[in-house]
């Protein structure tokens, strides 16, 4: 009796995850994606480092895209990075971001502060890469996603509006440097909680360009990327 009880409470609670998901899943606006046939495009990729998620732009197509919208935080990191062919970015909390590089660094106090205080500060992490995402992050699942034109000038408005501004609308300049390779930090415009973390931002980055997303799978990168499998047809490339 009570192991029917445990099993159908589990069961309850899997119908619950399944159908909330399904309710808040957003549909993909099939007027920017997929990229018409024949149609320019851009890449983009999605890099799952484990606990957090980023995305990688081509910084030529970027630099050019924010000059034609007048973007001015991603025109000034454009140009702090001019001497790299690619610039991953993400997005998260200050105090967690600045303080974990890497999953083993995750105290249980930084994790609950970062979830659960309120007014949490958000930075902003540019890093600029000379290699293909696959080969500057060997050990990470990294997606490639084709994009249209129109998507990628949208979702570059979103990312450039993740940027804090100063005095006069000004981009902020950078707080420091980032936690690995050549990067820096800057200050994030929204507040970090538990329905807003990284892979949030990533998700209604990709909703922006047109792209069907999930809001409850994308907490985790292992969600984000099996929506992007299930809804979108977009699997990691092979490892190098």
């Amino acid at each position: 009796m009570r192991l029917r009880v445990i099993g159908g409470a589990v069961a309850g609670g899997i119908a619950l995850l399944a159908a909330t998901t399904v309710l808040t899943a957003r549909s993909g606006d099939r007027t920017l994606w997929p990229p018409a046939s024949g149609a320019s495009s851009v890449e983009i990729h999605v890099v799952n480092h484990g606990y957090h998620s980023g995305i990688v732009l081509d910084r030529v197509a970027m630099a050019e895209a924010a000059e034609r919208a007048g973007h001015a935080a991603l025109i000034a990191v454009a140009h702090r990075f001019e001497n790299y062919r690619w610039l991953e970015f993400g997005w998260g909390d200050e105090g967690f971001y600045r303080n974990v590089p890497d999953a083993s660094s995750l105290s249980f106090r930084l994790a609950i502060r970062a979830l659960f205080w309120p007014g949490n500060e958000s930075v902003v992490h540019a890093v600029g890469l000379n290699s293909h995402p696959s080969a500057a992050f060997p050990t990470s699942d990294v997606v490639r996603v084709p994009l249209s034109s129109r998507g990628f000038a949208l979702m570059l408005n979103d990312l450039d509006t993740s940027f804090g501004r100063g005095f006069g609308a000004a981009p902020l300049e950078p707080l420091g440097p980032g936690i690995y390779g050549p990067s820096s930090f800057y200050r994030g415009a929204e507040s970090f909680h538990v329905f807003n973390v990284c892979n949030h931002w990533v998700a209604r980055l990709l909703s922006a360009a047109g792209l069907p997303t999930a809001p409850l799978l994308a907490t985790v990168p292992p969600g984000l990327l099996l929506d992007l499998k299930w809804r979108a047809g977009l699997v990691p490339l092979p490892k190098l």
